[in-house]
């Protein structure tokens, strides 16, 4: 249940951050806020799933934890209740003779002395016995363990006084062509510094690319956001057909035509240039016509659509249906 919750919160919050960058970008900043609101209630959602998975995660552990405990205290009792029984039985059958009455006489000291004598005397004999058949035993495994020792540094080399060392034809010496097969040839060994040398070259290589994928990623969006100073329109002046909805039991024209100017005059600041000659004419059936002078500019116009079209207006909807530039006269009659 709790995965298909990650599911779902993962679907609504990835929905609802593209809304919020689509609505950013046609500057319609209720519906943008909105959806930030909607993405932070998930946000805050998930935490709220992930942390108390982990709370319940750490309660199961803390209470298997206890119960384990438990269960080993138990054991232990256990063992240690068994391990006490035969020990409270003999002490209950320990020196019986001690609580006979007094009036007898009894060995028991004596006997124990000489017996801790005669052992003592036993053991002695056997430690003789040991060291003295121990110690060629002691010699015979030195002897197999001394081919594992380091040689002497101090001692002289025996190439020296050997003359087989020198000598090509001696039975012992090693051809020249079998010298990559002796150990501990200064030939066989790798080149120093090989591996941390590969090892260096791929760090940096892979720092590198790194570099110079973060400053392409950083330059391009830079060129996306930068603010660039817009070409002029032309045109004289451009003209914005729009259609207002109603919702609710009044929805007259009058109604309509007031909504509709309630909504251009809050949208008439929206752009770079304030829309100072602006008219808005009815066109009857709830269309409506309006004429901005000068001719507003593409990233202007993107403003005014995204003003109207996310109007905060009670119960009314505002949808701009066409927008023309337009050539001086055209707009007269």
């Amino acid at each position: 249940m709790r995965k298909i919750a990650y599911v779902f919160g993962a679907l609504a919050a990835a929905g609802a951050g593209t809304y919020l960058i689509i609505y950013l970008y046609r500057w319609q900043w209720q519906r943008a806020m909105i959806c930030g609101v909607l993405l932070l209630i998930i946000e805050v959602m998930l935490f709220g799933l992930v942390t108390l998975g982990r709370l319940n995660r750490i309660e199961e552990r803390l209470r298997d934890s206890d119960r384990r405990q438990r269960e080993l205290d138990a054991r232990q009792e256990d063992v240690l209740t068994r391990l006490r029984e035969p020990a409270l039985t003999r002490e209950e059958t320990r020196f019986r003779w001690l609580e006979d009455p007094a009036d007898r006489s009894y060995v028991f000291v004596p006997v124990l002395m000489v017996a801790g004598v005669v052992l003592s005397g036993l053991a002695w004999v056997v430690q003789k016995v040991a060291s003295s058949t121990a110690k060629p035993a002691e010699r015979r495994l030195a002897g197999r363990l001394a081919i594992l020792a380091a040689p002497d540094p101090s001692a002289p080399d025996p190439s020296a006084s050997d003359p087989s060392a020198s000598d090509p034809s001696a039975p012992n010496r090693v051809p020249d062509g079998d010298r990559s097969s002796a150990p501990g040839d200064p030939d066989d060994l790798p080149p120093l510094g090989t591996g941390s040398g590969h090892r260096t070259a791929r760090v940096t290589t892979a720092t590198v690319l790194s570099v110079g994928l973060v400053a392409a990623l950083v330059m391009g969006l830079a060129d996306l956001t930068q603010t660039r100073a817009e070409e002029d329109n032309e045109h004289e002046a451009t003209s914005v057909l729009v259609q207002v909805d109603l919702r609710g039991t009044d929805v007259s024209a009058a109604r309509k035509a007031l909504a509709a100017q309630q909504i251009w005059e809050g949208c008439r600041d929206s752009t770079s240039v304030p829309l100072r000659h602006a008219p808005l004419g009815d066109l009857g059936k709830g269309m409506f016509a309006g004429v901005v002078r000068p001719a507003l500019t593409d990233h202007d116009l993107m403003r005014l659509r995204g003003c109207l079209e996310d109007a905060t207006l009670e119960r009314a909807h505002l949808t701009v249906v066409a927008v023309n530039d337009v050539e001086s006269g055209d707009d007269s009659r």
